[in-house]
């Protein structure tokens, strides 16, 4: 069972791979905001300095290392800065309400604890669920929905480590199978005289897509005597051991999921040269090169071909990697095309659009899609199946206590216009 570091800083830096964070080693200073953006602008300014270098035909073996040395701690840098957004944005926990409802959540909040540590108080956590206006009742083989508390703070992290979720339209649904029907378009029109002839005109075509809420489920443990003896909060210990199992899954599935048991990714569609396009499909446009991304102007084209009307809130989607290899372009007057984040909580740019970090995307190779570029918002939907449940399972292993606990979760494409790829091709 992956296990959460609770350490300041630490815990986010724990999510990203093991590629991204070998050579940046946060100091004492790596929380102050000012500190890291500035350090962020100047080492980018050093990158594009060396590169340009490169660029002119002047590099040499030490140069291009150097270029790389600087390029890896921009990405470690531009990290560091991600990963503290993470970690605001998951201390954000919204306050409840006050009144009644406070005090039934608080008593409810104190059964739950009794709950989980000894099993006892059944009866009273199924009265409370109620007063306590939880979405879900608690089940007779003793599931029950989670404290409002946990729920929250599973759902905030997902949204701020899987990229995917903060990208797209989130819908809650109370039941297993979300239906939407989507106009395709189709219908035409003339113009006419006066006096002539009407002649019928094609109708417009709607085509029905359905999204399943799967089970995403986490199994953490804990021995019966620190359930009995800790003083420690059981809910966050709860949401600490179930968050990044549930993001992992659930960022991996929205990329390249097929669909089974699971959401199906963004990648997991049929593609088609954009030049093709037909609904069902994602458009892609080619790198240039059998194996490598170096051309600018083919992330150009890429952008050009998205309609105006998603371009709007358009966002780029890939993962750090990429994102080092596309900071050495430079469009045709000469200005770099990437440009770093210098506020947290603001994403860096590409040619001027918001630039998120996945590391579920794949890495540039011959035949892959590592850059995704739309309005994923309109492109990609995610349902929940209201409430996250457990079930306390003291039987399982001697001496220790299960807490199986499931959410039910599916997504997919819902608009096939608004997402673009870029293939590594010639």
């Amino acid at each position: 069972m992956t296990k959460l570091i609770t350490a300041p800083f630490a815990g986010a830096f724990a999510l990203a791979t093991p590629r991204a964070v070998q050579s940046f080693r946060p100091r004492a200073d790596a929380q102050d905001p000012g500190k890291l953006l500035a350090e962020l602008k100047k080492t980018f300014e050093d990158f594009k300095a060396e590169n340009d270098t490169r660029l002119k035909g002047k590099a040499d073996v030490v140069t291009d290392e150097k270029v790389e040395r600087i390029n890896t701690a921009v990405t470690d840098l531009q990290a560091g800065i991600d990963a503290l957004t993470k970690k605001l944005a998951a201390a954000q926990l919204g306050s409840g309400g006050g009144g009644n409802d406070t005090a039934d959540r608080q008593a409810y909040a104190a059964a739950f604890d009794v709950f989980f540590r000894t099993g006892a108080g059944q009866s009273d956590l199924k009265a409370l669920a109620v007063k306590a206006q939880l979405t879900r009742q608690s089940d007779p083989d003793g599931g029950y929905v989670v404290s409002p508390e946990i729920e929250k703070s599973i759902d905030r992290v997902l949204g701020t480590v899987s990229a995917m979720r903060q990208l797209a339209t989130v819908r809650t649904t109370g039941a297993a199978t979300y239906k939407k029907r989507v106009g395709q378009g189709g219908a035409s029109s003339g113009w006419v005289g006066e006096n002539e002839p009407r002649v019928e005109t094609t109708t417009p075509r709607l085509s029905e897509l359905a999204f399943e809420a799967m089970t995403l489920y986490a199994e953490p443990e804990a021995t019966e005597e620190m359930l009995e003896d800790a003083d420690f909060d059981v809910e966050s210990w709860l949401a600490d051991e179930v968050n990044i199992e549930f993001a992992e899954q659930e960022g991996a599935a929205h990329v390249s999921g097929n669909g089974i048991k699971r959401p199906r990714g963004v990648l997991s569609y049929d593609t088609v040269a954009d030049a093709n396009w037909a609904w069902g499909k994602l458009g892609f446009y080619t790198s240039g090169a059998a194996a490598d991304l170096t051309d600018a102007d083919k992330l150009i084209d890429l952008t050009q071909g998205l309609k105006q009307g998603f371009r709007m809130n358009a966002s780029w989607l890939m993962n750090r990697f990429t994102a080092g290899k596309i900071r050495k372009l430079k469009n045709g007057e000469g200005d770099y095309l990437w440009q770093p984040s210098l506020q947290i909580g603001v994403p860096p740019s590409l040619m001027g659009y918001p630039t998120y970090d996945d590391d579920n995307m794949p890495d540039v190779g011959a035949g892959a899609f590592p850059v995704a570029f739309g309005d994923f918002k309109r492109g990609y939907v995610i349902i929940d199946r209201r409430g996250v449940k457990i079930l306390r399972n003291p039987y399982k292993t001697s001496g220790f206590v299960t807490f199986y606990t499931t959410k039910r979760t599916g997504g997919g494409v819902q608009q096939f216009q608004a997402i673009k790829l870029l293939k590594i091709s010639a």
